[in-house]
């Protein structure tokens, strides 16, 4: 696995191994990267490894000031490569995880998404990140849509084999069917020649037959991002993080947004509960209680019965 010209066999096979469990090309670049830093740092190959040399190279990972993310998801590659492939249990079993920090998502308030959204520099920009926000899309998903995913018939939007190759509908909104529409109008259509209509993508790219990346989408948020005054630290993820947390706060039930958002475990929508700006901020504080006595003692009046 160390020679960068060829692939070795252990490599061959886990590429196979990874591919015939469905694994994701993300996730097998993922696994490999993994597995060449293993091979590297043990000048050998792995089908050589002892336990010592799993632990050794676990306190390397730490010692190299790498963080919890990127040292969990290197072992997870490593532990693929020593429990499917080489079929080394013993090995795998020297593998851990650290607890990796719990952070809440940076979100935009209504009032910023709509300064991002007037500072979206074309029809294109503003399309994109209205999908975003609106519908609570991917990058990767907003940048897959073809016309047949637009259903303004339902009032929906089919979102096909996203994360976890799964399929869901979200909400095709008033205001994005007009945006829609609107941008339809000006969309680049020098590929659609001999494509199907339904098979058109929304937002083609410059060469024939593919779409806008999900980096170029990215490099145009930033630059919104920028141009709005918007002094966060944000990504393009925190558009679906704002849409929802800000169903949330309008009191739309937690499952609803789950089914939304394409979430298979409660727990993961969940977290949006302590970002929940508008609950938090309904809430009085105690200090707010001391400063106002006369409305506490108000209450207190109002709530004594009589005798």
């Amino acid at each position: 696995m160390t020679n960068p010209t060829s692939i070795s066999p252990l490599r061959q096979r886990m590429i196979e191994d990874m591919t015939a469990r469905g694994l994701g090309r993300q996730t097998q670049r993922g696994h490999i990267l993994a597995c060449k830093r293993f091979a590297f740092y043990l000048k050998r190959s792995p089908d050589t490894a002892t336990a010592e040399d799993i632990r050794l190279f676990q306190l390397h990972l730490m010692e190299s000031g790498l963080s919890i993310q990127t040292r969990n998801r290197t072992m997870t590659g490593l532990r693929f490569l020593l429990r499917v492939t080489m079929r080394r249990l013993d090995l795998a079993a020297e593998i851990y995880h650290m607890k990796e920090p719990q952070r809440i998502p940076q979100i935009l308030s209504a009032e910023e998404a709509k300064r991002l959204l007037m500072m979206a520099g074309n029809p294109q920009v503003r399309m994109l990140f209205s999908i975003g926000y609106g519908a609570g899309l991917r990058v990767s998903e907003v940048v897959g849509l073809k016309v047949k995913h637009i259903d303004s018939g339902l009032g929906i939007i089919r979102v096909e084999q996203a994360k976890g190759k799964k399929d869901r509908h979200v909400m095709l909104s008033p205001e994005t069917l007009e945006l829609l529409r609107a941008w339809w109008k000006v969309r680049p259509n020098k590929h659609d020649a001999g494509v199907p209509a339904g098979e058109r993508w929304l937002f083609p790219g410059r060469r024939k037959g593919w779409h806008l990346t999900p980096r170029q989408v990215s490099r145009l948020f930033h630059e919104t991002v920028e141009a709005a005054g918007i002094r966060k630290k944000l990504t393009l993820h925190t558009l679906r993080h704002s849409f929802a947390t800000h169903l949330f706060d309008r009191g739309v039930d937690i499952r609803t947004i789950q089914a939304l958002l394409g979430h298979e475990k409660l727990e993961t929508t969940a977290r949006y509960t302590r970002v929940a700006t508008g609950l938090i901020t309904a809430v009085d504080s105690p200090l707010d209680r001391l400063s106002m006595p006369h409305k506490a003692k108000h209450k207190r009046g109002k709530d004594k019965t009589p005798a």
